[in-house]
C-alpha cells in the first residue's frame, strides 16, 4: 500500500510518537509510507512583541522543530507553506490517514480520488481552547475511524453515531522499556511526566508532591519532559530532566517507587503503560488506559480528576508498603502489560487500513 499520514506541525508530542511507531512498522512490512506536515507558522511581529512585554522573553520559533521523526529514516515531507495542507502537497496514495482534528478537516474536503480516507483518533479534542464545533464535525464525518482506546471507540459509536470504529490500542516496546525484578528504594521516590498544558494536570502533581515532602523529608522526585516552561515554577528539590534520550527514559521509570499521572484528559496515557513495563506501580486519575487497566491495591490506584487529597493518600499507601508487599505490586504492574506489543498493534492498524480501502472501493 501507499500510505500517507497527515500531521500537524511536528513536535515531540506523544501523538506524533505513536504515529511514527506505526509508520516504521508499516514500512518494515514493505508498504510505501510518507509523513507530511505543514511548515511552522512564523509568529507575527505583534505576537512577538506581546510575548516580550508579558514575559520579558522572546516568542520561541523553530523553522525545523525537533520531533519523533528525527533519525527514523522515514520519508517526511514538510510542505513549502504553513497552514492547511492541500491535495497538491500529497503524493499518490492508496490510503490517507488524518492524525489530528485539523488534519481530518483538511481531508474531509478532498475528493474521493485522493485515496481511502482514515481518521486516527487519539483523543477527544473538545477543549475550550479549540473550536469545539469544528472538532465535533470531524467526528461526525464519514472518514473511516480508528481509535486507540475502548472509551474513545465507545464514544465515537454512541455519541457521534459512527457506524464503523476500529480499536487499535497503543502498546509498549519491551526492548526500550524494561526493568529486572527489583526491590523498593531505600529512599522513597516518585516520578511524573512534565507537561505545562492544563490538561496534563501538572499543578495537581506538584501539589501532591508538595504534601509528600511534608511527610517524607528524604523523598526523591524525578520528572522529565520535552521542554521546560520557565513560567511554570517547580520546587528546586525536583530533579527535572529535559528531553532525555529515549533509551534513558526506562531508567527514570525504574528509579521510582510510584509513577504519578494526574491528567485531566487522556486519549490513552502511554507513560502509565511504560512505567508498568519498568515494574513501577502507577497512581492515576480516572482517564484513558489507566481507568481500565489499574486495579486498586494490585498494580496501583485510581482517583478522581483534581483529587489532590485522594492522589496523595494513594501514593502514601504505596510508599508505606514493606519491601515484600511493594515487590508484589511491582510484579502485578509488570504483568498488566507484559503481553502487549507494538507489532501486534501495527498489524491491527494495517488491517484497518485494508478495510478502509476495501470499503472505499
Amino acid at each position: 500500500m501507499k500510505i500517507t499520514f497527515l500531521l500537524p506541525v511536528v513536535s515531540m508530542s506523544g501523538g506524533i510518537r505513536v504515529v511514527v511507531i506505526h509508520a516504521k512498522n508499516l514500512a518494515k512490512k514493505g508498504h510505501v509510507v510518507t509523513l507530511i506536515s505543514p511548515a511552522p507558522t512564523k509568529p507575527k511581529f505583534r505576537d512577538r512583541a506581546r510575548q516580550f512585554l508579558k514575559t520579558g522573553k522572546s516568542l520561541r520559533w523553530e523553522k525545523s522543530p525537533q520531533s519523533h521523526i528525527d533519525g527514523t529514516g522515514l520519508r517526511h515531507i514538510v510542505a513549502p507553506h504553513s497552514g492547511p495542507l492541500k491535495i497538491e502537497d500529497i503524493p499518490p496514495s492508496d490510503v490517507i490517514v488524518a492524525t489530528w482534528w485539523e488534519t481530518a478537516e483538511w481531508l474531509m474536503n478532498w475528493p474521493a480520488s485522493c485515496g481511502a480516507k482514515v481518521y486516527f483518533i487519539q483523543g477527544h479534542e473538545t477543549f475550550d481552547f479549540l473550536p469545539i464545533e469544528r472538532v465535533k464535525n470531524t467526528y461526525h464525518s464519514d472518514l473511516y475511524k480508528i481509535t486507540v482506546s475502548d472509551w474513545l471507540c465507545e464514544l465515537m459509536k454512541f455519541e457521534y453515531k459512527v457506524p464503523q470504529c476500529d480499536l487499535v490500542s497503543n502498546a509498549v516496546d519491551h526492548f526500550q522499556f524494561n526493568s529486572s525484578v527489583r526491590s523498593k528504594n531505600i529512599k522513597p521516590s516518585i516520578g511524573f511526566l512534565y507537561g505545562s498544558t492544563r490538561l496534563k494536570g501538572m499543578d495537581v502533581s506538584l501539589a501532591v508532591v508538595d504534601k509528600l515532602f511534608g511527610c517524607y523529608p528524604h523523598l526523591e522526585v524525578i520528572s522529565f519532559g520535552s521542554k521546560f516552561d520557565p513560567e511554570f515554577s517547580m520546587d528546586s528539590r525536583i530533579n527535572f530532566i529535559e528531553s532525555p534520550p529515549q533509551d534513558e527514559i526506562k531508567n527514570i521509570y525504574a528509579a521510582c517507587d510510584v509513577w504519578l499521572s494526574t491528567s485531566r484528559s487522556e486519549g490513552f496515557g502511554l507513560t502509565a503503560m511504560e512505567a508498568m513495563a519498568c515494574r513501577t506501580p502507577v497512581v492515576s486519575t480516572r482517564t484513558g488506559w489507566p481507568f481500565k487497566a489499574i486495579i486498586d491495591g494490585e498494580n496501583g490506584y485510581l482517583n478522581d480528576i483534581d483529587d489532590i487529597e485522594g492522589l496523595y493518600a494513594s501514593v502514601v499507601k504505596i510508599l508505606d508498603l514493606n519491601n515484600e508487599e511493594w515487590m508484589h505490586m511491582s510484579e502485578e504492574a509488570f504483568g498488566t502489560v507484559k503481553n502487549v506489543s507494538w507489532e501486534i498493534s501495527s498489524d491491527l492498524f494495517e488491517q484497518s487500513l485494508i478495510s478502509a480501502i476495501n470499503i472505499t472501493r
